[in-house]
């Protein structure tokens, strides 16, 4: 263990006044409080795998964030999450660490896993502090990140997956009610889940607040959870205030389809308020579903995107879709992985937002556009066509994309950036304003955004 990473375990958490912060404007993602929207950018193969994060600021300005001590394999950058979580108004940055060993490396086995929190203002992120789990042991802490306001206190909670940990997987909530770290894990009394030593519980997160009682949700995946056969995945939604939890698979009534082996529901999660009706929605990835002939087994899969919509008693399955391309622009293979990555964002500024669907074995991107009459809707749907061996493979709304452009307007236009992180090629697809049934994209004006190495792209932030 380096003396940083010792003393930050001891560290208390600093309140705005001691770290020097007089308050920022409250916009998501911009760290420097400019009023632009900034987006970090994750490269954890860069350095033999230590790992780097490059944070492009709305000015134009570029910044290199490290890991300090850092070492090979540590892939600083496994996963980014953009939240308030100090509650000073300014956006800071967790950065997961998800392969850091806490001791001496342990050769062939899962990092114990730490994340790096960065405290936004108006010079930008400054280090702060860095989190792990009390004990070392292949946990992959930091794999998974989240941030939403659980506890309606107006500053947002971070929420950590540590898929390898113990029996199955586990998250960890921090600054919830101002309380020490709350771990959750399948066994948890309140959650009720038996777990497997290979369910990856905590491999994706995601929060919304799906019954609008201006608290928010936490959304755990376990894309290989074998609730009832090998590998079809889950997706449990929790309320860690009230202590309540629901479990999701593609058997739960009113979820079309049905649960068969390695479909990886639950690996890639998304939420935005595709009706407008005022509560956030879940999109869930299920990349492995078979559609087409020869599928083989673990392999790839042609894959599938179910929405989940809220509602004033939470999220209801009786009002859900299922989307692949046989009803869309496209068609399936048993490659594609259909809804490997998922990002959702109000592409054409009507005030509900678009879907976009990350199809990294067609190397395109499918979008979907929302519509207050009814939700996700496939009139119009769009193919996005792009370059890059894995182009899809990870995905970001960019707010008032172009960037450089003010947040300051009341229902900014998003654009969406696409990685293919295997090439280090980012593109923009600038979103244009035009309400209705329109997926609100300009595929036309795509253009590269950034290049870097080392996955870069693999997380957004």
């Amino acid at each position: 263990m380096n003396a940083l990473l010792a003393a930050c375990l001891v560290m208390p958490l600093l309140s705005p006044a001691s770290a020097g912060a007089a308050g920022c404007g409250g916009r998501p993602a911009d760290f420097d409080d400019d009023g632009r929207a900034d987006l970090a950018v994750a490269a954890p193969y860069t350095g033999s795998r230590a790992g780097s994060v490059i944070v492009l600021y709305g000015s134009g300005r570029k910044a290199t964030l490290r890991q300090d001590g850092a070492e090979r394999g540590d892939s600083f950058g496994s996963a980014l999450a953009a939240g308030d979580f100090d509650g000073d108004r300014c956006a800071d940055l967790a950065v997961g660490v998800s392969e850091e060993f806490s001791g001496p490396a342990r050769p062939g086995a899962d990092g114990d896993g730490a994340v790096q929190l960065y405290r936004g203002g108006p010079r930008g992120l400054t280090p702060w502090r860095q989190l792990t789990l009390p004990r070392p042991g292949g946990h992959r802490y930091g794999a998974a990140l989240a941030a939403g306001d659980l506890d309606g206190d107006g500053d947002d909670e971070l929420a950590v997956g540590a898929p390898g940990q113990g029996r199955g997987g586990g998250v960890t909530v921090h600054f919830l009610g101002k309380r020490k770290p709350y771990p959750i894990t399948q066994q948890t009394g309140w959650v009720g889940q038996r777990g497997n030593a290979t369910d990856q519980w905590g491999a994706a997160l995601a929060t919304g607040d799906f019954d609008g009682d201006g608290r928010a949700e936490l959304v755990v995946g376990a894309p290989a959870d074998s609730v009832t056969t090998d590998g079809q995945g889950s997706v449990t939604v929790l309320d860690p205030l009230r202590k309540r939890a629901s479990l999701l698979t593609q058997d739960s009534p009113g979820i079309k389809g049905a649960s068969e082996k390695w479909d990886a529901f639950g690996a890639s999660l998304a939420t935005g308020d595709f009706n407008a009706d005022g509560r956030a929605d879940l999109a869930v990835g299920a990349p492995g579903e078979g559609l087409s002939a020869n599928q083989r087994a673990m392999d790839y899969g042609d894959g599938m995107v179910h929405a989940v919509y809220g509602s004033g008693s939470g999220l209801r399955t009786t009002r859900s879709e299922a989307w692949t391309q046989r009803v869309l622009k496209g068609e399936p293979r048993y490659y594609d992985r259909f809804g490997a990555a998922l990002a959702a964002g109000d592409f054409n500024g009507d005030g509900d937002s678009e879907l976009a669907i990350g199809v990294p074995g067609e190397r395109a991107v499918q979008v979907l556009a929302g519509t207050r009459s009814g939700g996700l809707t496939r009139k119009g749907n769009l193919l996005i066509a792009g370059r890059g061996r894995d182009f899809g493979s990870s995905l970001a709304a960019l707010a008032s994309a172009p960037r450089y452009r003010l947040l300051a307007r009341s229902r900014p236009v998003s654009g969406l950036v696409v990685a293919a992180p295997g090439d280090g090629v980012l593109t923009l697809v600038p979103g244009a304003r035009r309400p209705g049934a329109y997926p609100g994209l300009r595929a036309g004006e795509a253009e590269k955004l950034s290049t870097g190495s080392g996955l870069y792209g693999y997380a957004f932030g």
